[in-house]
């Protein structure tokens, strides 16, 4: 007995209809390497919507009052928020005065020597082990 195959363009053409696999997904593919993950185009807002955020968190830690406070917020907050110094665990003093070295020589912070030293001492005094208080 000979089989006959028919194509998808006879199929059609015979007014047949393509029954669906199960297993076989159905949907719109993107060229390209695979593996790689493409965003879908942005929503675009129907006229007359809406857009709402909350307010912008202004959440700025609490710092211990002492000398050197208001160093650490003006000089400390230009680059990041002084919120980073109470996450952070209890650190040796070496450490603090090695952070504090690190933001001036390899972030480029502008900080007076001076300012530095007190901002030192600021760190040293609130957040070592010894003088951290939770």
């Amino acid at each position: 007995m000979k089989r006959r195959w028919l194509t998808l363009t006879a199929l059609l053409a015979l007014g047949l209809g393509v029954a669906q696999i199960p297993g076989v997904v159905q949907g719109n593919y993107t060229g390209g390497t695979l593996g790689t993950i493409t965003q879908p185009a942005p929503a675009q807002p129907s006229e007359g919507s809406v857009y709402r955020v909350g307010a912008w968190p202004l959440y700025t830690a609490e710092l211990p009052d002492g000398p050197g406070k208001e160093l650490v917020l003006s000089y400390c907050q230009v680059c990041h928020s002084v919120t980073y110094i109470p996450m952070q665990p209890p650190l040796p003093a070496a450490t603090w005065e090695a952070e504090v070295t690190k933001m001036i020589k390899t972030y480029g912070a502008q900080i007076p020597e001076d300012a530095a030293k007190q901002i030192v001492a600021y760190l040293q005094a609130h957040f070592t082990p010894e003088t951290r208080k939770e």
